[in-house]
């Protein structure tokens, strides 16, 4: 017998409501006018960066392939913005997004994707490893899920100096299915750590819809299994991610323990750079698309009188500018010198 396949028509191709499901008992702090201009210009950052990216890569500048975060950029800037700069961050392979919202410069992000010296490991990660300990950015990982144990692992770190820290693991849909997941929440619940688990559901596990691989697509109910504090959230609204997340934050730093944090969104582009994505149906893509979140954050900011249409383009008029001149000076960097002592450079 054939079975259905689910994500035809209906309420699977529909973006999400823009409002967060659940409880964290705790309401955000307020964000000043400085805050969301802020926040707007952090995602126009990780966009045009990542736009440049793209162009760098047929230029032949990127080693490899790479993995992009267009559409994905209120996650990883609403998130980071109740972190403090010793708290601890583990992310994916899309993860340029995570790195420059918690400030990392343009100019060594591209460098190590292009494999210089002056990148942020030396040139020895590239795209799918970058990571910056003195920003918390404790590491990217190509394999699914497996920065998730190692959050678990920062977030005992961070219960046992009592210095009021947390730790931010930032994780796709597809890893929800694989038992790293569920040994990591299992193990955090159990000690009560302060970690925070924010799945970036965007539908897709590489080139597999999720409703062929897992029984549902509200991925917040994963959570009830452990018994942890969740919320889901529409992840192409910076400001619902920042309140779903912020007093999460507060919450794990006054003991009260892990939280999963579901945010919906959706990637602009293939899950690589060698993939069209002609898997996903045209109408589905053509909503999302409607749904950018720079787009509807730029409206919100226009019906506040906090941005016009001339200063919002001027914002994405710079950064774009910024991209590409930090590129070409990424580009002109020094090769690695093949007798340099990497490890002790990346590690120490």
């Amino acid at each position: 017998m054939k079975t259905a396949r689910r994500g035809a028509t209906g309420s699977a191709r529909r973006a999400p409501a823009a409002k967060a499901r659940g409880g964290i008992g705790h309401n955000a702090a307020a964000l000043s006018d400085a805050d969301r201009l802020g926040l707007f210009k952090s995602m126009a950052r990780i966009r045009e960066f990542e736009d440049q990216v793209h162009r760098s890569y047929l230029e032949g500048l990127v080693h490899g392939t790479t993995h992009l975060c267009q559409g994905q950029e209120a996650v990883s800037v609403g998130a980071a913005k109740p972190l403090r700069e010793d708290d601890f961050v583990s992310y994916t392979y899309r993860g340029h997004g995570h790195c420059l919202a918690r400030g990392m410069e343009m100019e060594n992000a591209f460098a190590e994707l292009f494999g210089r010296s002056t990148g942020v490991c030396q040139g020895l990660g590239g795209s799918m490893h970058l990571q910056d300990i003195e920003r918390g950015l404790i590491g990217s990982f190509g394999i699914v899920g497996a920065g998730m144990p190692v959050a678990v692992g920062a977030g005992l770190t961070a219960q046992l100096n009592g210095r009021g820290q947390v730790s931010m693991s930032f994780f796709g849909d597809g890893a929800c299915n694989i038992g790293a997941f569920h040994e990591s929440l299992n193990i955090a619940q159990v000690w009560k750590l302060p970690v925070l688990f924010v799945c970036e559901n965007n539908l897709y596990g590489e080139f597999t819809r999720i409703n062929h691989t897992t029984p549902f697509e509200d991925l917040v109910q994963r959570a009830a299994g452990y018994a942890m504090n969740a919320v889901a959230v529409d992840g192409n609204d910076v400001e619902a991610v920042y309140a779903a997340v912020e007093p999460a934050v507060a919450r794990a730093r006054e003991g009260g323990g892990p939280t999963f944090i579901e945010c919906k969104t959706y990637r602009h582009r293939g899950h690589s750079r060698t993939d069209p994505a002609k898997y996903r149906p045209q109408e589905e893509l053509d909503a999302w698309l409607k749904r950018d979140p720079l787009i509807l954050y730029r409206a919100r900011l226009k019906e506040l009188k906090l941005l016009t249409d001339r200063e919002a383009d001027q914002i994405s008029a710079d950064a774009r500018a910024a991209a590409q001149a930090a590129a070409q000076r990424a580009a002109a960097a020094p090769w690695p010198d093949k007798d340099q002592d990497f490890m002790a450079k990346v590690y120490v």
